[in-house]
C-alpha cells in the first residue's frame, strides 16, 4: 500500500533524525546519510559548513555590519550623485573594517518605498557601489541585498563586484510583505546562480522575515521553515524580529539551530546589552545598533561599533 503524505513536518523529517543539540558541524544523521538524496544533501551541507568557515574564519558569533546605501537615482528620495553615494558607503565600510567587524552587507535600504520589480538602474548603481566597497575592503567578506526580494539581481551584482554572498528574501513559502505578496523563489534563484557561474556566491535566506504577515503559513513553524530552506539548498538561514531593529527570539535561535545543519544567522535586534543571547548563532547581522541614536537611517557611529566589537572579542575568549 502506498501512502502519500503532504505534511511539511514529515516532508523534511529526515533532516531531523538524531540531530544533536549543538548542531552546526556536529550533526550525524544516519537516515540522512543512508538515503541517496539524503546523502547528497549531507555532503552539500558539510561542504556548506566548510564554505562558511573558509569565508569568515570562524563558525560562531561572526559579526556582519550593515551598509545602508543612500537613496539611489530613480528612487523617490534619490538626490545624491553616484560618486557621493559610493563615497558614503566606503566611509562606513572603513569604520567597520577598522573596528574589526567580520563582514559587511551592502543594501539599498534608503530606496523607500520598495518595489517588487527593481529596475536595471538599481542593479547598475548597486554594482558601482559594491565595486567601490570591495576596493575599500579587499579582504573582508562582503554581501549584497537588493530590496525587495531582488535576489537574482543581487546575485548578478555580487558576481560583477567580486562579493561573497547575498541575503535573500522569499526563498521558501509565500508571505505578505508591506510591498505585497512575495512568492517563494528558491528554484529559480539557484538555477540562475548556476547559469551565470556564481555558485561560489553563498545565499543566506530570511525565514519568517520581518515586516511581513505570515498568516498564510501560520501552521508552519519557524523551525519547519528553516528545514524547508535547508532542503532547498540554502547556504544558511536568517532569523529576525518583527521589524528592523527589533530583537529576534532567542528561543527561535535554539529551535532552528537544533533543526538544521546549515548556518543560522540573526538578522535584527542584536545590541551591546543582549548580544550574550546570540553568541551561539553562526553570525549576527547588526545594523540599527551601529547607527547614531540606534536608528537605521542615521550614519554609522564609530564609537558604538568599537564598543560592541570590544565586547565581542572578550566574549569569544
Amino acid at each position: 500500500m502506498i501512502v502519500f503524505v503532504s505534511s511539511v513536518k514529515l516532508k523534511y523529517s529526515f533532516c531531523l533524525v538524531n540531530r544533536t543539540k549543538s548542531t552546526f558541524g556536529q550533526s550525524h544523521d544516519p537516515l540522512l546519510r543512508t538515503t541517496q538524496t539524503g546523502f547528497i544533501l549531507w555532503r552539500l551541507h558539510r561542504k556548506g559548513r566548510m564554505k562558511f568557515l573558509e569565508l569568515f574564519g570562524r563558525l560562531k558569533s561572526v559579526v556582519i555590519g550593515m551598509i545602508h546605501v543612500k537613496a539611489l537615482p530613480g528612487s523617490p528620495l534619490g538626490s545624491l550623485k553616484m560618486s557621493e553615494i559610493s563615497e558614503a558607503a566606503c566611509r562606513e565600510a572603513a569604520i567597520y573594517r577598522d573596528a574589526g567587524v567580520d563582514g559587511l552587507i551592502v543594501e539599498n535600504m534608503h530606496d523607500v518605498p520598495y518595489s517588487l520589480s527593481a529596475g536595471p538602474e538599481v542593479s547598475a548603481c548597486m554594482t558601482a557601489v559594491c565595486c567601490s566597497v570591495r576596493a575599500a575592503c579587499p579582504s573582508l567578506p562582503i554581501g549584497a541585498q537588493i530590496l525587495t526580494a531582488a535576489n537574482q539581481q543581487a546575485l548578478a551584482v555580487a558576481l560583477a563586484s567580486g562579493l561573497d554572498f547575498i541575503r535573500a528574501e522569499a526563498f521558501v513559502f509565500a508571505h505578505v510583505a508591506d510591498e505585497g505578496l512575495l512568492n517563494a523563489g528558491a528554484g529559480e534563484l539557484l538555477r540562475y546562480r548556476k547559469q551565470i557561474g556564481a555558485e561560489h556566491v553563498q545565499i543566506f535566506t530570511d525565514i519568517k522575515k520581518k515586516h511581513s504577515s505570515h498568516a498564510l503559513t501560520s501552521d508552519v513553524s519557524v523551525a519547519e521553515t528553516a528545514r524547508a530552506a535547508e532542503f532547498f539548498l540554502s547556504d544558511g538561514v536568517i532569523i529576525t524580529g518583527a521589524a528592523t531593529g527589533l530583537q529576534a527570539d532567542p528561543e527561535e535561535l535554539q529551535d532552528v539551530s537544533q533543526s538544521v545543519g546549515i548556518p543560522v544567522l540573526i538578522g535584527s535586534g542584536v545590541t551591546y546589552d543582549n548580544v550574550e543571547s546570540y553568541l551561539d548563532a553562526n553570525a549576527m547581522i547588526v545594523g540599527s545598533h551601529f547607527k547614531l541614536g540606534g536608528h537605521w537611517a542615521n550614519e554609522v557611529d564609530p564609537q558604538q561599533v568599537k564598543r560592541f566589537m570590544g565586547k565581542i572579542r572578550k566574549l569569544r575568549q
